[in-house]
Order: C-alpha cells, then sequence, then structure tokens
C-alpha cells in the first residue's frame, strides 16, 4: 500500500514536469524583435506608429517576444555625458522611454505609451508628451525614474547593447529579428517574423502573407533613416519639453 501514493506522486511529478517543458519550448519558440531607435528621428517615429504597430494585429504578438532600444545614433563623451543626434530633448525621452519599458514589462502597456509619444512627435505636438501617461493608462511612474537617475542608468545599458551590434548598426530604425538585421528592408519586418517562426500555433497574420521580402522595397525605403553620421543642431532641432 506504501508504493501507491509514491507512484501516484511520481506521475503527478512527471505530468507537471511535461507541461512545464512543452509551456517552456513553445516559449522558447517565439521569435525575437528587437528595435534600435532614438525618440526624435522622424523615421522611427513613422516606422513605430504606422509599421511596428503590426506587431499587435491578428495574433502576430503571441509568437514576438518585442524589445524597444531607446539609444540609436547617440554617443557618451569622455566625461560620460550623453550626446544624442536630435538635442538634450531626445536624451530626456529616450530614457522616459526606457523607463517605461523597465516599469511597464508588458509590452501592450510600455507600446501603447511609446506610440503616443511618437504619434505626438509625428504631429508637432511634443510639448504635450506628458499626456501621454494619461492617454495610455499608466502612472508617471517613468519621471520618477529619470529625476532618480536611473532613466541615465538604463540608457547606458542600452548604449553598450547598440554598441555590440554586429555588424554595427548604420542608421535607425535598426530592426534585428532573431539576431539577423534586416537593415534596409526593416518595413517587411512581417515577413521575416513568420519565416523565423518554428512553432506550431501559426498566426493569422502569418497564414497568408508571402514570405520573401520585395526587393523594391529596400531600394524605396534607402533613405528614410538617421543615418549614424547625421548631426543636427541640438538647440534648434528637437521641440521643447516642458
Amino acid at each position: 500500500m506504501a508504493s501507491r501514493p509514491s507512484l501516484f506522486t511520481a506521475f503527478l511529478l512527471f505530468i507537471c514536469t511535461a507541461l512545464f517543458l512543452i509551456a517552456s519550448t513553445s516559449s522558447s519558440q517565439n521569435v525575437t524583435l528587437s528595435l534600435y531607435y532614438e525618440t526624435l528621428c522622424p523615421y522611427c517615429a513613422d516606422f513605430i506608429v504606422n509599421h511596428l504597430v503590426k506587431v499587435f494585429d491578428r495574433g502576430l504578438i503571441s509568437i514576438v517576444n518585442l524589445r524597444l532600444i531607446p539609444w540609436g545614433n547617440a554617443f557618451i563623451q569622455p566625461n560620460g555625458s550623453f550626446v544624442c543626434q536630435h538635442g538634450t530633448n531626445e536624451c530626456f525621452l529616450n530614457a522616459i522611454e526606457a523607463c517605461t519599458v523597465t516599469i511597464y514589462p508588458d509590452a501592450v502597456r510600455h507600446f501603447r505609451f511609446i506610440h503616443c509619444v511618437e504619434k505626438m512627435s509625428l504631429e508637432n505636438k511634443m510639448n504635450e508628451w506628458v499626456n501621454c501617461f494619461g492617454m495610455s493608462g499608466l502612472g508617471k511612474a517613468p519621471i520618477d525614474c529619470y529625476t532618480s537617475g536611473y532613466g541615465e542608468v538604463l540608457e547606458r545599458k542600452y548604449a553598450a547593447e547598440t554598441s555590440k551590434l554586429k555588424p554595427p548598426h548604420r542608421f535607425v530604425p535598426w530592426v534585428v529579428v532573431n539576431n539577423q538585421p534586416l537593415r534596409e528592408d526593416f518595413e517587411n519586418f512581417v515577413s521575416y517574423i513568420c519565416k523565423a517562426y518554428r512553432g506550431t500555433k501559426i498566426p493569422e497574420a502569418c497564414k497568408s502573407l508571402p514570405l520573401e521580402s520585395n526587393s523594391s522595397q529596400k531600394e524605396n525605403h534607402i533613405n528614410s533613416v538617421c543615418y549614424v553620421d547625421q548631426t543636427s543642431n541640438p538647440t534648434s532641432s528637437a521641440p521643447a519639453i516642458n
């Protein structure tokens, strides 16, 4: 009689382990989509608002690990200060968005805020960016994160990650799918995600999508980016942040 409980316990352990392994395997089959960008690059804003938002259409997000890395073409000076391509306001918003991603790790939640801020940028309404907290249903904890200095810590981490990209990024938006940079074909990211997915639960977004990229698209979008070697006037290029 003593052996029966132990056999039953062993059986339950086996079932639980099997379910855990199945869940882990399913999660590990997700495709990692990483966007390296900067907040006030108009082409990054356009990509986030009008293209990247498709990752939430027709179940695609169910097979995607979305990563947003707001650093872009910024660099760190020898004295440790940040220089951002579109001025100090961009450095500020990069840190705010980094804080938002960290405080609200759920992709749906932090993307809603970032989408709002980047839409404000496209509409030349950056003085209203703070309204995006209320519009996206988030608290203002990212502001406290920034003022505490933790936003700078996050940005240094993103700077280190961006500097280690292989090949190095030449412009932003720089989109990477499972460590494969899409280069000029970044707007075709959905096709790359569907092609890279190895799981069995195919989302509706992938079922009728051609898996081959359109080479003519690469030609058309080659200049719709902010290049690493571009410079701007930090006192006049970025809108005021209140």
